[in-house]
Parts: structure tokens; C-alpha cells; sequence
């Protein structure tokens, strides 16, 4: 059964989303905190985007839309949320931010720990002027801690997770991801843990940060290592109990996955391979045995074969395979345009929202705003 709280929210469902009604201070910079916020803004939260004098840097990273000049990390990661421009160490600046936490609801913060204690905007502060606030706290490392007060980006969550020991090829260096991927997913874990401690009814901190939630990403491993000793070795694109599993390249440059992971799928493939009969390959410990000879087997047969040839005998055969695709071709495929998995939105194309919910769904209202958009209308009204 919903909370209290949570159902006092549902019952503002309409057209402005399944969260309407909850008020969501976000005063977190760059990607993993601004994320979570994202997330509920997407299903109707009334976020306020809080910035620091001269914004968030996420308005300058990277790339910049050249019709604009606005960046378009900032367009997507900060949809659906108004803008304002506080200095919380400014006395003038704090009361307006105080009083906005008397009637908010989530507070999502990723300073450094120690910092919101510092500046006096701590839990302690924070929970008594509102008992019923979850505030939501993204870090590298966790609010406690030996590493705690450490810098904490995606990088050093990604080597020190174990993610990045298992990427790059067995003789080759351990590599990171080419995309943010841990303030991706962070974010998606803080959104989660925030709706938790909302459905709880009881204001609380949550406490969530970079390195652990790579490390859930881990799966096994660390049990496996805790009761073997055993650890999984860098294999490329490679996994230690799916044979054959990989990116392979055909003979027109193209390239595509081929994953076997379970029996009935892996017998498929070594049937369009012309290795069905062969019973050394009839488990998952058989085919590992003899991961090199598969995977030779699967790199030639590909090779001799289209990429469009390839993905109709495997589609054909109920065989699991996907084409690699580029943004290019993501643009053009008919499952995503089926989807509507993109969306334009202020005249920028971007992701749609990350769920579909089939009587409560998510909108998306308007891209990342200006600096101090709605400063005013904030300052003189509040929420």
C-alpha cells in the first residue's frame, strides 16, 4: 500500500504526470544528482533547478547546439525544471533558499561531505525546519568513510568498482567507458532510492554515491572471488560462460552481436555456424572449453556474409543478434522511430523518457532553461 505521502501526490494525476504536486529542490551539479532529478521532473515533479553564481558547469561541457550556442548536456539533463540563481553562503540568498526547503519535499545535493555542514544546510539544519524531507545525497564515495572526502568522479568510480579491470582485451590495458556511464546509472539508483524513502513516509537522508552503484553493477563477482578466489579474466568483448558471444564483422564492413546465453539460442547459432552436431559444444561449460575454436568459427562465418545476409539467417533461425549501430543509424532504424523513443523537445531531438507507464506517463515539457529563468517569479512566490 503507497504512503500517505506518495498518495497525497497521486492524487494531483493528470496531464502534468504521476508526481505532480512533489516539490524537488535541486541544488547538485553536472550529471549524477541533476539525473535523479531529471528522472522525477520527467514524471511531473516540480523541479527548481538551484545554481551557484555563473551556473552549473554542466551549461558549458562539451558539445554546444550551434543554432543556440546552449549545451546540449544542459538542454536534456535539466528538462523540465525551472531555473534560479542562489549564493547559499549570501545571507539573502540562504533565507530564499530556506524557505523554499519549508515546503519542499526532496532535496537532491552532490557537494563534497562535509560541505553542506559547513556552510550550515546539513541534515541536522535541514530535517528540523522540514522533518518530512528526504534529502537525497549523490557522492564519489559515500557520506562516510575513509575515501569520503575525496573528489569523486565517474573515472575513479569506474576503475575502482572493478569495471574497468574487466574492459579491453586480455593483453591489453583496462579501459573506461566512452560515454558517462556511472552518472547515468547513479542517477537512475538516486531516483530510486529518493521514491523509496518518499513511499517510507519518513524524512530521511539517502545516501548515494558513484563507486557503489558500479560496483552493484558487478553482479557475482565479488561473491564469486569471496568463496573461489576465482576472478573474471578481460576477454574483450567476451564473457567466460557464453561461447560464442561478441561483435564480429562481415564481409561489406559491417559489423553485429551475437549473444548465446542460453542453450536453446546457442544451439541455433551452432547450427547456422555448421557446428550443431558437434556435442563438445552442447553445454555452456563444453563451448567456454573451447571458447577459442567458437569463436574462430563464428569470426569466419561472418566474414564469408553480408551483414544484412548475417542478421536475416540469425533473425530467421530466432537466433539472438542486433546489427552494431552508430547515432546514424539509430536515426534511420524503424524500432526506435516505432518506439518514439526520440523525441524533440524545443526543437532538439533527445531521448524520450526512460519508462512507459501505460495510465500515469511521463511528459516532457521544455528543455534545459536559462540562467535564472524563473529567478523572479520564484524569489516573489516561492514554489
Amino acid at each position: 500500500m503507497l504512503s500517505a505521502r506518495v498518495a497525497k501526490v497521486n492524487e494531483n494525476d493528470g496531464p502534468d504526470g504521476p508526481l505532480a504536486g512533489l516539490r524537488v529542490l535541486d541544488m547538485s551539479t553536472v550529471l549524477a544528482g541533476p539525473n535523479c532529478a531529471r528522472y522525477l521532473a520527467d514524471f511531473g515533479a516540480d523541479v527548481i533547478k538551484v545554481e551557484r553564481p555563473g551556473g552549473d558547469g554542466l551549461r558549458n561541457m562539451a558539445w554546444k547546439d550551434p543554432r543556440d550556442g546552449v549545451g546540449l548536456w544542459w538542454k536534456i539533463v535539466n528538462r523540465n525544471k525551472r531555473t534560479i540563481v542562489l549564493d547559499v553562503k549570501d545571507p539573502a540568498d540562504k533565507s530564499v533558499f530556506l524557505d523554499l526547503v519549508d515546503d519542499t519535499d526532496v532535496l537532491v545535493e552532490n557537494s563534497r561531505p562535509g560541505t553542506m555542514e559547513r556552510i550550515g544546510l546539513g541534515p541536522d539544519v535541514l530535517l528540523e525546519r522540514r522533518p518530512s524531507l528526504v534529502m537525497t545525497r549523490v557522492s564519489g564515495f559515500g557520506q562516510n568513510g575513509p575515501y569520503a572526502e575525496r573528489p569523486g568522479f565517474a573515472t575513479i568510480a569506474e576503475a575502482m568498482s572493478g569495471f574497468a579491470a574487466l574492459n579491453g582485451e586480455p593483453e591489453g590495458a583496462p579501459l573506461l567507458p566512452p560515454i558517462a556511464l556511472t552518472d547515468e546509472v547513479t542517477g537512475l539508483a538516486a531516483a530510486f532510492a529518493t521514491m523509496v524513502a518518499l513511499h517510507s513516509n519518513i524524512g530521511q537522508v539517502v545516501d548515494v554515491n558513484l563507486l557503489e552503484t558500479m560496483f552493484h553493477l558487478m553482479g557475482p563477482l565479488a561473491s564469486l572471488y569471496a568463496v573461489t578466489g576465482e576472478q573474471q579474466p578481460r576477454l574483450g568483448a567476451g564473457l567466460p560462460y557464453t561461447v560464442p558471444r561478441g561483435t564480429y564483422r562481415c564481409n561489406d564492413g559491417g559489423w553485429v552481436a551475437v549473444s548465446t546465453s542460453s542453450n536453446s539460442v546457442a544451439a541455433r547459432v551452432l547450427e547456422l555456424i555448421g557446428r550443431g552436431d558437434d556435442q563438445r559444444f552442447a553445454t555452456f561449460e563444453g563451448r567456454a572449453e573451447h571458447r577459442d575454436e567458437l569463436e574462430a568459427a563464428m569470426t569466419a562465418w561472418c566474414a564469408e556474409r553480408t551483414q544484412a545476409d548475417v542478421l536475416d539467417r540469425f533473425t530467421t533461425a530466432e537466433a539472438a543478434i542486433g546489427p552494431v549501430l552508430d547515432m546514424a543509424g539509430i536515426a534511420s532504424d524503424p524500432h526506435y522511430a516505432s518506439r518514439g523513443a526520440i523525441e524533440t523537445l524545443d526543437e532538439t531531438p533527445m531521448q524520450t523518457v526512460i519508462a512507459r507507464l501505460s495510465a500515469t506517463p511521463g511528459t516532457l515539457r521544455w528543455a534545459g532553461r536559462g540562467l535564472d529563468a524563473d529567478g523572479d517569479e520564484i524569489r516573489s512566490g516561492g514554489w
